[in-house]
């Protein structure tokens, strides 16, 4: 029998805990339409300001996850994923999930797009040249038993009730709430069925995140609701104070991707790619270091291209197919040590120069960002490039070279 919505709402609101069949006739009648919008948005409000405890946020994630189709595998190799909660450049999952699956891990990784400045998986994947990113539960099945990996976006069928929820969050006002964002992740990744999960929890300039504190505090919760489901969660957190590695921009960080998984790339890519294998699987990190450099990740990644309709044979070629019209060096004004590149305001400017989007119904272009960023603590001299900007006209590059004078300090 569905609860009372107007009591759960008030109740809520005054600070009581819920009990889980309460939440599930919520999630489930709000799925169903008989919970309309503007009592779930007075329900989002009343967790945004008195929270959750770790069994009611359990509840919501269960309910959540339960309100559509699951992952179902068979019997065999651990069932294993990661999730990031948003940065810049952060091209990660490009790399660890064939990674992973050739150290014997199955991955069905369910990925987002990008929203505001941060970047998202499946539209770095969709510049590659015919990659399909639509895939029902039994073709991404059969993929994950044939080689191990699957990166694919979320069905209509997945998790219905946080694609209504998040909706209504954006509009309200109440995206910032970690039990909302704990069951949003959770009920997503615990959807694929799995074994054991890692969490890349970011915190800076350039995540959602901009403290430690609350970087913890949001790890933290995700952890305790693996606990209350029987799912083995580890987090790691990690700074977005400067983006990771040296590309911003769709195509630029697969071209980045690529030569991670040929045993090259940029060194803070690498080693957050292994630290976040290293959870996942049962062997050794200098084990994992061989995957990628003698081309077995690669090699998955490949099998994953060709498996999902695109060509291999055009991975080498990305940068000429989707070369910008307009490329600008932008120089060191000063000889001396970069001490700051502002990854919040270098994500806004891939933002402003296409590569993201404002709304979630925008287009991305692949071509345009940024490519040769300086690392903080890297030495250069004056009239020496710290950035190159990818841009679809000259105009656009000058409007990315304001912000990035901005995002980048150099100390004599």
């Amino acid at each position: 029998m569905q609860p009372h919505i107007p009591t759960l709402i008030s109740r809520k609101r005054d600070g009581e805990h819920l009990k889980p069949e309460e939440i599930r006739g919520l999630i489930d009648g709000y799925v169903a339409g008989e919970v309309p919008d503007y009592q779930m948005s007075a329900f989002a409000m009343a967790v945004f300001f008195k929270g959750m405890n770790p069994v009611e946020t359990a509840a919501l994630t269960r309910s959540m996850l339960e309100s559509g189709d699951v992952f179902k595998h068979p019997k065999g190799a651990p069932v294993v994923d990661k999730h990031s909660t948003g940065g810049i450049g952060d091209k990660v999952s490009l790399v660890l999930a064939p990674l992973v699956a050739a150290a014997g891990c199955r991955v069905p990784m369910v990925s987002g797009r990008g929203l505001g400045i941060t970047g998202g998986t499946l539209d770095k994947l969709e510049a590659i040249p015919g990659f399909q990113v639509h895939l029902d539960l039994d073709q991404a099945a059969a993929q994950l038993a044939r080689i191990g990996v699957v990166m694919m976006g979320q069905t209509d069928d997945f998790c219905p009730a946080d694609k209504k929820l998040y909706a209504l969050r954006d509009v309200t006002g109440t995206v910032p709430s970690i039990p909302l964002i704990t069951a949003s992740i959770m009920s997503k990744k615990l959807a694929e069925s799995l074994d054991r999960l890692v969490l890349d929890v970011k915190f800076g300039s350039g995540a959602f995140m901009k403290t430690e504190k609350q970087a913890r505090a949001l790890a933290d919760a995700m952890i305790a609701v693996g606990k209350e489901m029987d799912v083995e969660v580890h987090a790691l957190l990690n700074p977005m104070s400067e983006p990771l590695g040296q590309t911003v921009g769709n195509a630029l960080e697969v071209v980045e991707s690529l030569e991670c998984l040929e045993g090259g790339g940029p060194e803070d890519l690498r080693k957050l790619v292994l630290d976040l294998a290293e959870v996942l699987v049962e062997i050794d990190r200098p084990a994992l270091e061989a995957l990628l450099d003698d081309g077995s990740a690669r090699e998955r990644f490949d099998e994953m291209v060709a498996a999902q309709g695109a060509k291999p044979d055009d991975l080498p070629r990305l940068g000429e197919i989707h070369a910008a019209p307009f490329i600008r060096e932008i120089p060191a004004e000063d000889t001396g040590t970069v001490s700051r590149m502002d990854a919040g305001l270098i994500g806004q400017a891939a933002l402003q120069l296409g590569a993201g989007r404002a709304r979630a119904t925008d287009g991305v272009d692949p071509a345009v960002g940024f490519s040769r960023l300086a690392k903080i603590g890297q030495q250069v001299h004056q009239g020496e490039p710290v950035v190159r900007i990818h841009a679809r006209s000259a105009i656009d590059a000058e409007m990315a070279e304001a912000l990035i004078d901005q995002a980048v300090s150099i100390e004599p």
